[in-house]
């Protein structure tokens, strides 16, 4: 048995966490280490998919729900609205965290966060 992502123990209360903003299959947070001034973390609430493409192959709709989530926090925490969405897939790719998630970047993009 593995031991579950830290997105897990936030959503079981187990670590404090702002939640800013969650759906029946989804929550947001603000990422510990933000690579720019706005940069959230979009998780869903399902622990069934370690990256993105295993999330595209198993369930496209929560992935759909994901893209519209972030573009909606997007919206609520700048001043245009736009945003990048990021979702690294694999160690070596800089995935920590093996526990589908999106990062939701804003506001004065840098070359550093190319590759958050």
């Amino acid at each position: 048995m593995t031991e579950p992502s830290i997105f897990t123990r936030i959503l079981n209360g187990e670590i404090p966490a702002e939640i800013l903003g969650e759906t029946d299959r989804l929550f947001a947070l603000r990422d510990i280490a933000p690579q720019a001034p706005v940069h959230l973390l979009v998780v869903p609430k399902v622990a069934d998919y370690r990256d993105v493409a295993e999330l595209a192959a198993g369930d496209p709709s929560l992935l759909a729900e994901i893209v519209v989530f972030a573009k909606k926090l997007a919206a609520d925490h700048t001043e245009d609205g736009d945003f990048r969405l990021v979702f690294n897939t694999g160690a070596n790719a800089g995935q920590t965290v093996f526990h589908v998630h999106a990062h939701v970047l804003a506001g004065g993009l840098t070359e550093k966060s190319v590759g958050a």
